[in-house]
């Protein structure tokens, strides 16, 4: 086993972890394990932070090349340097708990997250028209008619027909429908990290050693 030290901490520490919320806490002889628990958890929101911290001075260094090479400077480098440097400021000087400051970086935020579902939007219906292309079937033919009446649902052209007698039961039951699509995607990842949880916890993935 490569590493044997550090697999071993890995398996100790999750065990510590995963065993804190099964003992409740008015069991004072455990409180021990919960208080581990806690300066474990702190631990990993720390090193959370500063790897994040790392990845955002990355992505600055990354454009900051860009932005002054010799040959071709991208643009777009420059406009998102002086952005990173004009929000970075702002927040040191304002304090993220301003509410002029949340009120600006909501109104830039927004439109970039609706542009970003905007974009996804397309290429899913892109990628539903290929694969219907190349792979003719009774799954694909009723992946792109759920796809296509599911926006034409959302894009609120039928909402007059809500209001026609028995119709508006099977719309709100028709609505309810990618909810129930979102719940089985979050339970697939749930089930994901617990499977990659529960093999780094049996040694069977050491991503640590390297």
């Amino acid at each position: 086993m490569r590493a044997p030290l550090w697999t071993a901490v890995a398996i100790s520490v999750g065990l510590i972890v995963l065993l804190g919320y099964f003992i409740p806490p008015e069991m004072t002889r455990f409180a021990f394990i919960l208080t581990l628990r806690s300066i474990l958890i702190g631990w990993a929101v720390i090193l959370a932070g500063v790897a994040a911290l790392v990845g955002v001075l990355n992505l600055f260094m990354v454009h900051l090349r860009r932005m002054t090479a010799k040959r071709d400077p991208d643009r777009y480098s420059i406009i998102l340097v002086i952005g990173f440097l004009a929000s970075f400021g702002l927040g040191l000087y304002l304090t993220p708990a301003d509410p002029q400051y949340q009120k600006v970086v909501t109104a830039i935020q927004i439109p970039v997250e609706s542009t970003l579902m905007a974009l996804l939007v397309i290429t899913l219906t892109f990628g539903s028209i290929r694969l219907f292309q190349r792979r003719k079937g009774l799954m694909a033919a009723v992946f792109a008619v759920s796809a296509f009446f599911f926006l034409l649902v959302a894009s609120g052209l039928l909402a007059p027909l809500q209001s026609l007698p028995g119709l508006a039961g099977l719309f709100e039951f028709i609505q309810r429908l990618p909810i129930a699509g979102t719940r089985g995607i979050l339970l697939g990842i749930a089930l994901g990290s617990l499977t990659a949880g529960l093999r780094i916890l049996l040694g069977a993935d050491r991503p640590f050693s390297g």
